[in-house]
């Protein structure tokens, strides 16, 4: 059996982990891009985040992963029995067809059968999941586009060589990418809902805990896994206790007040960032068991939640996240 690292082993990267368990709480938020060094984590944090979240239940065969017959799009073939499965993540490489990506016609059904048939993509197995796309900034724009567009409205179309069909697809989209090989275009940037930055630790003690825990995990995964297998549990019961408290929690005035002024203090474009705090912070309210969104809420979640959307002011060298603190001094005091 293979296993996931655990979560909670991982060493450090708290914005990126907070950033997760946000999205696993609220998937709506709209996913988290990840910039920074090689070699920090990100898509082992993915995984094990997938890994520690409950299965979900599917009916079987179902490529698109249908919680309930009544669910299944008009092309699958229909099924009853319904089981478990691990909450899927699905890996997007950077060579993916578009046909691979949304689907495409069956071409082999439509030779041998003459029949019109669809061969479901990438988008189909990771619904109800992850998707996860390393060197996101390296993407064909078209892709980009076309991801952020399903993941917006959570269904996935397509229209070609005579066949129209369409599918529920409803992930978390996680990105990740280094900028020193290429900027982000805007759009791209402000249509994920959270982004952080990592790097590398610079404390040694911390460097050698990495090291320690990987070797440990690596000699003896069963044992690893079942050592930390409580404080996952307890991450676990945090965001399932969130997501059921999620819908009563109090967005009272004043936090929507505050969230407007420090996007204006900001010049953040559109009102997606407001939006976004808004939402961000009310899933930590939920995953902290508080009932109504507070300003340390959304101090906590405004560099992750505005840091992207920022425009670029070439006399200000601070940096997205030291201008957003700025504004949160300001704005929050």
């Amino acid at each position: 059996m293979r296993h996931a690292y655990p979560f909670s082993a991982l060493v450090g990267q708290d914005a990126m982990k907070r950033a997760m368990i946000l999205t696993a709480v609220d998937p709506g938020i709209g996913g988290v891009l990840v910039l920074g060094d090689r070699g920090t984590g990100k898509s082992t944090a993915v995984r094990a985040l997938a890994a520690l979240l409950p299965p979900i239940e599917v009916v079987a065969g179902s490529p698109t992963n249908a919680a309930a017959p009544e669910l299944q799009a008009d092309w699958e073939a229909p099924g009853e029995a319904l089981h478990e499965v691990p909450t899927p993540v699905v890996d997007l490489p950077l060579g993916a067809t578009e046909d691979r990506v949304v689907g495409a016609l069956d071409i082999e059904r439509a030779l041998s059968r003459g029949e019109k048939a669809f061969e479901p993509g990438l988008l189909a197995r990771a619904n109800r999941g992850y998707l996860y796309i390393d060197e996101v900034n390296l993407l064909e724009d078209h892709v980009v586009d076309l991801l952020l567009d399903v993941a917006q409205s959570g269904e996935n179309v397509i229209e070609r060589e005579g066949l129209s069909v369409r599918h529920d697809a409803r992930f978390v989209l996680v990105g990740s990418g280094n900028p020193e090989e290429g900027e982000l275009r805007p759009q791209l940037l402000d249509r994920f809902g959270l982004s952080v930055e990592v790097g590398s630790p610079t404390d040694v003690e911390e460097r050698i805990e990495v090291i320690r825990r990987r070797v440990a995990f690596e000699a003896d995964p069963a044992a690893f896994v079942s050592k930390w297998a409580p404080e996952d549990a307890v991450i676990r019961d945090g965001i399932l206790a969130g997501r059921r408290a999620l819908a009563g929690v109090d967005m009272p005035d004043a936090a929507l007040r505050d969230c407007a002024e420090l996007c204006l203090a900001l010049g953040s474009d559109g009102l997606r960032g407001e939006l976004t705090l808004a939402r961000t912070a009310r899933a930590l309210a939920a995953y902290s068991g508080a009932d109504r969104i507070e300003r340390e809420h959304l101090r906590a979640v405004a560099p992750m939640a505005l840091g992207h959307r920022l425009r670029r002011d070439p006399l200000d060298e601070a940096g997205s996240q030291a201008r957003v603190g700025r504004a949160v001094d300001d704005v929050l005091a």
